[in-house]
C-alpha cells in the first residue's frame, strides 16, 4: 500500500489540531494507559528498538540508509515521533532505533524478510503494525492474494514465536490494527484487531489498542481530521499514536 501525501496543515488547522488532541486527552487518559499488571518497556544502556510494519510504520523513510537513529532513516511518522522522544528523553542510553516497514506489506511479507530485517539487528525491542493490507489486498489488485482470518493469526503467532526463539529476552510490542474506513469490505478488520489483541494476552506482551484509541479519537474531531484516507495517519494521527505506544509502553 502506497504511503499517501499529508497536506501541510496550516497554522489555523493546526491550532484547531492542537484543540482536539487536548480534547481527547481527556476523553481517553484511562483507555490509553496500560493495567499495572500489563508488562512494561525495559531499557537499558545500547538498547535496540525495532519498528515493522506496512506503510503505516513505512511512512517514507529512505530505505538506502540502514543505520539506527538516522532523521531520514526513521521516516515521517509514529516511530520517528516515539523514537525523538525515547532519544531526548534517555540520551545517556544510547539508544539505537531502527525502522524497517514496508509500504503494502503484509505478514507472509514480513515472514519473509525477518531474518535480515529483525532477527539480525539483535532488537531489544520489536513493535509490531501489520494487518490492514492482510485484509485489503483481498479485494484489491484483482483479489490476487487470498488468506484467511486464521492464517493472519497463524503467521503473527508464528512471527513472535520466532522472535522468542531466536532472540532470547526480546520484548515484543504488537500494535492494533486499525482503521476508520466504512463499508463492508473493511468491516472485516474488526476480526484482525481482535487477533493482536488475543495474542499480545496470549504471550503476555505490550498491546497498543489504536484502533480503539482511532474509534474513541473521532469524538474530538471527525475521522478524516486523524487518517487522511481512513488507513494512512495524518500529522495529529502520527502524533496520536506515538503518544498511545508510550503510554502503552509505560514509557
Amino acid at each position: 500500500m502506497k504511503t499517501s501525501n499529508t497536506k501541510l496543515l496550516s497554522r489555523r488547522s493546526a491550532l484547531k489540531g492542537l484543540g482536539a488532541i487536548g480534547a481527547l486527552g481527556a476523553l481517553s487518559s484511562t483507555a490509553w494507559a496500560a493495567s499495572k499488571d500489563a508488562p512494561k518497556l525495559q531499557l537499558k544502556k545500547g538498547s535496540v528498538i525495532l519498528f515493522q510494519g506496512d506503510s503505516i510504520t513505512d511512512a517514507g523513510r529512505d530505505k538506502s540508509i540502514s543505520e539506527p537513529n538516522d532523521v531520514k532513516a526513521l521516516g515521517k511518522g509514529y516511530a520517528a515521533m516515539v523514537a525523538g522522544g525515547l532519544l531526548g528523553q534517555y540520551a545517556d542510553l544510547e539508544l539505537q532505533v531502527y525502522n524497517r516497514g514496508i509500504s503494502g506489506h503484509k505478514v507472509p511479507d514480513l515472514a519473509g524478510r525477518w531474518q535480515k530485517d529483525a532477527i539480525d539487528l539483535k532488537p531489544d525491542v520489536i513493535s509490531i503494525l501489520v494487518g490492514v493490507n492482510d485484509l485489503w489486498h483481498q479485494f484489491a489488485f484483482g483479489n490476487k492474494y487470498k488468506a484467511t482470518v486464521k492464517d493472519y493469526e497463524n503467521g503473527f503467532r508464528e512471527l513472535i514465536q520466532r522472535s522468542q526463539r531466536e532472540v532470547p529476552g526480546v520484548q515484543l510490542v504488537i500494535c492494533e490494527a486499525f482503521t476508520l474506513r466504512n463499508g463492508e469490505d473493511f468491516k472485516p478488520l474488526e476480526e484482525y484487531a481482535a487477533v493482536c489483541k488475543k495474542l499480545a494476552a496470549e504471550f503476555n506482551l505490550i498491546f497498543v489498542p489504536f484502533d480503539s484509541i482511532f474509534e474513541q479519537a473521532t469524538k474530538a474531531a471527525p475521522a478524516k481530521f486523524w487518517l487522511g484516507d481512513g488507513i494512512h495517519p495524518s500529522i495529529p494521527g502520527h502524533a496520536l499514536m506515538a503518544d498511545a505506544w508510550r503510554a502503552a509502553a509505560g514509557i
